[in-house]
């Protein structure tokens, strides 16, 4: 093979093995969704809008799930002291399977005044795929523990999923990077293939060559015994 020719072959390798993993990678769209949340706490019910996002990366056998709140929610009648509050959450999964992901996050950092409304740290959590396709991530229900109290905070509005992305199951394979007229190779034509073809061709030659020979051989050797 020529200089050149190799060459050739070398970069059609590399921006094929580039699109594979372009077209591996799983696809994500993530938006920050408007949650009503419609509260119960020990003083009444209360209600609140926040943004909420959700974001997913992938982490071992799953994915780490980080919701996050922009505006807060629901509030106290008294001040809730540092490390006073301490939340938690559900994600609601849909797609290609139904599941329910808890996620929860440290206590308040800071004091929160009374009567402001509650900042909920990012909330955390671990989401490992049964089953291998496009799934959905919804804000579910808010639980607030503080002071000995709880707060159970519901959507109200039907929010539309803050993220959505193919996931990979556990032990699962991931979908084929590229597919052929048959959907599994890639066609082979051109003359880098021709050289591939030929060269296994003449290896198959070569090795029934030498098994006619030694067949030749030991005949031989029989008849003059």
């Amino acid at each position: 093979m020529s200089d050149r020719k190799r060459s050739t072959a070398l970069a059609l390798a590399s921006a094929l093995a580039g699109t594979a993993v372009l077209l591996a990678a799983p696809a994500a769209h993530a938006a920050a969704i408007d949650v009503k949340y419609d509260c119960k706490t020990p003083i009444g019910d209360k209600s609140a809008v926040s943004p909420i996002e959700i974001k997913g990366v992938k982490e071992g056998s799953g994915y780490k799930l980080t919701m996050s709140f922009q505006k807060g929610v629901s509030s106290s009648p008294i001040e809730l002291g540092k490390g006073a509050m301490t939340p938690s959450a559900v994600i609601v999964v849909d797609g290609a399977e139904k599941a329910s992901v808890p996620v929860s996050g440290p206590p308040n950092p800071e004091a929160i005044p009374a009567n402001t409304p509650i900042k909920i740290t990012d909330l955390a959590g671990t989401y490992t795929p049964k089953k291998s396709g496009k799934v959905t991530f919804t804000a579910g229900v808010l639980t607030i523990k503080a002071m000995g109290t709880t707060t159970t905070c519901t959507p109200g509005n039907s929010p539309k999923p803050s993220l959505e992305m193919d996931v990979t199951a556990a032990g699962g394979a991931a979908p084929p990077a590229t597919t052929g007229s048959t959907g599994d190779s890639l066609p082979q034509t051109g003359p880098e293939d021709s050289a591939i073809a030929l060269g296994t061709l003449g290896a198959t030659v070569l090795l029934s060559g030498g098994a006619g020979v030694l067949w030749l051989t030991r005949r031989g050797q029989r008849a003059r015994s």
